[in-house]
């Protein structure tokens, strides 16, 4: 089980980025836009800057949702791939089959 304290900063930047996803996205098409005058572009650039650095969706950690684990995770499942053993073999999830041959 990880830390309390690095799931819930996780929890927070899932929050903050999708609060601020609009806002980002934006001024980021105003600043990447060549039409629009470089000034323009420039001030874009800083207030996006200006927004929080934990708002940005590629500081997000994929984590398991019932432990927490940082790694070897299953995005479509949001699961460790020790928690997804565990529940595959009790049956939770439809349609995983322990493979033998």
């Amino acid at each position: 089980m990880a830390k309390k304290s690095s799931i819930e900063r996780n929890n927070k930047r899932r929050r903050l980025a999708k609060r601020f996803e609009a806002k980002r996205e934006a001024l980021k098409e105003i600043a990447n836009d060549m039409s629009i005058a470089p000034e323009d572009r420039f001030a874009a650039r800083l207030k996006l800057a200006e927004l929080p650095r934990n708002s940005a969706p590629t500081r997000i950690r994929n984590r398991c949702e019932l432990t927490g684990r940082p790694r070897g995770n299953y995005r479509k499942l949001r699961l460790c791939r020790i928690m997804l053993r565990e529940m595959g073999n009790q049956g939770l999830i439809p349609g995983l089959v322990k493979s033998s041959w």
